[in-house]
């Protein structure tokens, strides 16, 4: 058995369930398209966009993540951003995606959704086009604008809602639960049939996770890690399999989690719960998918059949096609079976 430390993770097959493509901008991207669009930004070179990456919390990473979003203006600038993720996916095995992003927060800058989803569906199709790289998008609610807001946006994307597999529930968590979002959850399901993601017990805590499986119903949680306080959480989780996509190194840099040594995931994954590895917003916080299994390679000791149930967890947790699905499972054991 190989040592994990060692494993190029690029060979791994694997989906990523949880990333926001709003949080993919490069400083390279950032800066080409300020100089395109005639974006004034406080920053003038890479070197002051990365020295800016150092937070304290969710809030101070959302600060700028949402400043760095005010470059998106055209069609071809979220084009431009899919394709660089998708040359990334393309680079580290990465089968399928599912790519959260944000109408809220372009909508608010005077940017249709149109003009989102023009670019962001051009890319998908491409992507599948040229590396095989299927994919799905999630429309994720601003938990910190008022549910009202939310309910106005199901009605903007309501001319798109068949280029939409779910809705989710993103943004600032701490002293933003997800009970008042019952109602736009359970329109998004009646009237566009989709399914349910949300944020919670990342810096919320378990009542938050809670909350998203009994009010909200969601089929997934983003993050989760805050279930290890709650042992009847634990056991709900283990025995509904209700999957987390767990996010380590974003943990880490939020100072969710003191250092990757301390993260929970594998004891997580060793409890029972359904358990994946995402990137999150990986421009901010310091690596794409593989770098997160490197992490954990490196400092939480897996072995090396844990990272190909972690891999495996990742198609299952899905909402591709079975076909897809399938096909996912079958890489991964292979994997295995030549890593074994």
């Amino acid at each position: 058995m190989p040592d994990p430390k060692t494993i190029d993770f690029a060979t791994l097959p694997k989906a990523e369930l949880h990333l926001h493509i709003e949080g993919t901008l490069t400083p390279t991207r950032m800066l080409a398209l300020a100089e395109r669009n005639r974006v004034t930004l406080r920053y003038g070179s890479e070197a002051e966009v990365l020295a800016a990456y150092e937070f304290d919390s969710l809030q101070s990473f959302l600060d700028l993540y949402y400043e760095g979003m005010s470059v998106l203006q055209r069609p071809e600038d979220y084009y431009d951003l899919a394709q660089d993720y998708f040359a990334v996916c393309a680079a580290e095995g990465i089968r399928h995606a599912e790519l959260g992003f944000d109408p809220q927060g372009h909508t608010s800058r005077g940017v249709a959704v149109d003009v989102v989803l023009d670019g962001l569906t051009a890319a998908q199709a491409d992507a599948e086009r040229a590396h095989g790289i299927t994919s799905c998008l999630i429309m994720n609610i601003l938990r910190h604008l008022p549910p009202d807001d939310a309910l106005q946006t199901l009605d903007t994307i309501a001319p798109h809602a068949d280029k939409i597999a779910a809705i989710g529930l993103d943004s600032s968590e701490v002293g933003f639960p997800p009970e008042p979002f019952e109602a736009v959850f359970a329109q998004a399901r009646s009237r566009f049939g989709w399914r349910a993601v949300a944020h919670a017990g990342e810096e919320g805590p378990p009542a938050y996770i809670s909350g998203a499986l009994d009010a909200l119903q969601v089929d997934r949680i983003d993050h989760g890690i805050r279930a290890a306080e709650d042992a009847a959480l634990i056991s709900r989780l283990v025995q509904s399999q209700v999957p987390l996509t767990v996010c380590p190194l974003s943990n880490v840099r939020l100072c969710a989690v003191e250092d990757m040594t301390k993260h929970n995931i594998l004891d997580l994954l060793r409890a029972g719960l359904c358990v994946t590895v995402n990137s999150d917003d990986p421009s901010y916080f310091g690596g794409y998918l593989n770098a997160n299994f490197a992490a954990l390679a490196t400092d939480l000791d897996p072995s090396t059949a844990e990272l190909a149930t972690l891999a495996r967890n990742s198609f299952t947790a899905s909402f591709t096609d079975a076909g897809t699905i399938a096909a996912g499972v079958a890489g991964v054991d292979a994997w295995l079976a030549s890593h074994s």
